[in-house]
């Protein structure tokens, strides 16, 4: 029988009596584990714990606080195919996909590392006659972390390795869907010999939320998720005075000109939309083509979808695996079947998928729907699915013009041959993370991750400089040294 997964507060594994939820893995529907839902109790446990070692961790110099981190990469590389495969089993990617999501998880760990030149503040000399002013960078304090189902190794360390580096205690809140894959990165966190209560991990769903977000005793929230949890997040962590960054969700439109190159503008368009079983926010959900490029792509991205394969994510030749849950994969059909309803045209079905091997898995096929209008709902809908809409636009200025009537702005992306049509396309269109024959634009770990309008509520977006301005507080000193003023003056 699958156990009860701990919680992880003070440097001790500790298994509350909470109410639990069964954990599956998606493609078998196997029994993984029971995650307890904890509330303010547990959650408040956490928090005191982070706050009793932050006066000591905050004083620990910053070229201490990275040798953690440089352990923790260590081990996090000796154990990416165990990890890997945690991933798999509980969130349904391909194994592929798995290691390609630690490895982003990885690579913030090593930008981090860098914080004893990031946090360098600034200072001027004789900003009056005698008197010098600095400005330096202090953590926060107590910062909480709320991350999602779909990358549960990538997106807490796009936060955690970040806001332990400047001296911050944190506390974890992973996925109720996806819990086991923080245990094994907590315990390679607790083997570092980092200080017991400068990470904690809290299990838990929607109480856990918002007892972070109303506890008095944290600073900061990081989120990512539905922009409608991101509204509820963004607004109750600042109504009650604390920094939140809250990356939410996307409808990423692709456009297509007619001189991209077809062979290879196909293959990566179609890693975009079914990559993940389209369950990631810079997942392409809308593909714009112009002219003549309609004609040029279509059967071809058709193929592409059709003869993906879709299966068990652990076996090799799997291109696809299931999404989340079964109330997923029915949310997903509904949206194509109101689409269809609408006047789309399917050009692939992804409905009704059952794999012999695996009849009780919730698989959806890649889904191609053409002749969708511009103001048809799923246009300005989270499919969060491998669903790829079709729309049509007579040159890249009309193209633009769809793009930016959007109500999201996470990722927008336009594969062409013209460096003219890519310098347009980048200086007008409204996303914060733009790729030019990239189909996902996601930033290295030494960028910050944009997004703009409904994809993100804040100021500070996760990973590189913004991480740091997120997590440290700046601070002025002006000083004048009256004795010794007299003597030089």
């Amino acid at each position: 029988m699958a156990g009860t997964l701990p919680n992880f507060i003070g440097g001790r594994w500790e298994t509350p009596a909470a109410e639990t939820a069964e954990v599956h893995d998606p493609a078998t529907q196997a029994l993984l584990a029971r995650v307890p839902l904890c509330g303010p109790a547990e959650v408040d446990a956490a928090v005191r714990a982070a706050a009793s070692t932050f006066g000591d961790w905050r004083r620990t110099p910053a070229t201490e606080r990275v040798q953690f981190l440089f352990r923790l990469k260590v081990l996090l590389e000796a154990h990416r195919d165990d990890i890997a495969r945690t991933i798999t089993r509980e969130c349904g990617k391909t194994l592929a996909e798995s290691h390609g999501e630690l490895q982003r998880a990885i690579e913030n760990v090593e930008v981090a590392c860098g914080i004893p030149t990031l946090m360098q503040g600034r200072n001027l000399e004789d900003i009056a006659r005698g008197i010098d002013e600095h400005l330096i960078r202090q953590p926060l304090g107590v910062v909480g972390i709320i991350a999602p189902f779909n990358f549960p190794a990538m997106i807490p360390f796009w936060f955690l390795p970040y806001a332990i580096a400047t001296g911050n205690s944190v506390v974890v809140k992973p996925s109720e869907r996806v819990p086991a894959t923080m245990q094994k990165l907590m315990a390679l966190v607790q083997e570092t010999g980092l200080p017991d209560g400068v990470v904690n991990l809290v299990n838990g769903g929607a109480a856990a939320v918002d007892a972070l977000l109303d506890h008095p005793d944290v600073r900061a929230v990081s989120f990512v998720g539905s922009t409608p949890v991101a509204r509820h997040v963004y607004s109750r962590g600042t109504a009650a005075g604390k920094r939140v960054q809250a990356q939410c969700g996307a409808k990423n439109p692709v456009v297509i000109m007619p001189d991209a190159d077809p062979e290879l503008t196909t293959a990566i368009v179609a890693d975009s939309a079914f990559g993940c079983a389209g369950q990631r926010c810079l997942a392409a959900s809308l593909l714009i083509t112009v002219g003549s490029a309609r004609e040029r792509f279509l059967d071809a991205l058709g193929e592409a979808a059709a003869t993906r394969r879709v299966g068990y994510g652990l076996e090799d030749d799997t291109q696809m695996g299931p999404v989340i849950t079964p109330a997923s994969r029915v949310r997903i059909e509904g949206h194509i079947g109101r689409a269809v309803a609408s006047g789309a045209r399917v050009l692939v079905d992804g409905r009704g998928q059952r794999l012999a091997d695996y009849p009780h898995g919730n698989f959806i096929g890649p889904t191609l729907l053409d002749g969708v209008r511009p103001d048809d709902p799923l246009v300005g809908t989270e499919v969060f699915g491998p669903v790829l809409g079709l729309l049509h636009a007579d040159s890249l200025e009309t193209a633009i013009g769809l793009v930016n009537r959007g109500a999201y702005g996470n990722m927008a992306c336009l594969f062409t041959e013209s460096g003219a049509a890519a310098r347009r396309f980048r200086h007008e269109v409204e996303a914060g993370n733009v790729g030019i024959n990239i189909g996902v634009a996601a930033p290295m770990a030494f960028f910050p991750f944009s997004g703009w309008k409904e994809s993100f509520f804040g100021d500070l977006h996760a990973q590189g400089s913004h991480a740091l301005e997120f997590y440290t507080q700046t601070k002025v000193v002006v000083e004048r040294w009256p004795r010794e003023w007299s003597r030089t003056f």
